[in-house]
């Protein structure tokens, strides 16, 4: 495999940098979650178990928006809200050829640690 680190283009990468900045908060995490096992939900139904205001989940839902990991709608007063998972799924295509190039450099070091072992303490019988 090659080297995964290139540099993606600028879009791309600001992309995953919104993706993961909205990720790293554990209330928008569980908002996503909700939202995943509901379809969709409005901003209040979504703050009900948060001890949090109202004002602080519209800016959670603000920066998940702005991530492209939740739309937005207008239904009449009520904003109903729905997860989309394109931008989740191109963090976890980069998650995934990261993960692969680490196992493969893993399998690399204990290729060449067993290989360092061998020679370094021969086994009995062998006339080294």
């Amino acid at each position: 495999m090659s080297l995964v680190f290139e540099r993606p283009n600028n879009g791309s990468e600001a992309a995953l940098d919104r993706t993961f900045a909205a990720l790293a908060h554990p209330i928008r995490r569980s908002i996503l979650s909700r939202l995943a096992q509901t379809g969709t939900a409005s901003v209040t139904e979504l703050a009900e178990p948060f001890d949090v205001s109202l004002m602080a989940i519209s800016k959670h839902l603000k920066v998940l928006t702005g991530a492209k990991l939740v739309r937005r709608e207008k239904d009449g007063r009520v904003q109903r809200c729905s997860f989309s998972p394109e931008s989740m799924l191109e963090a976890s295509d980069w998650i995934e050829r990261h993960r692969e190039f680490w196992n493969q450099q893993f399998d690399q070091l204990v290729d060449y640690l067993e290989k360092s072992d061998s020679t370094a303490h021969p086994t009995e019988g062998d006339s080294s």
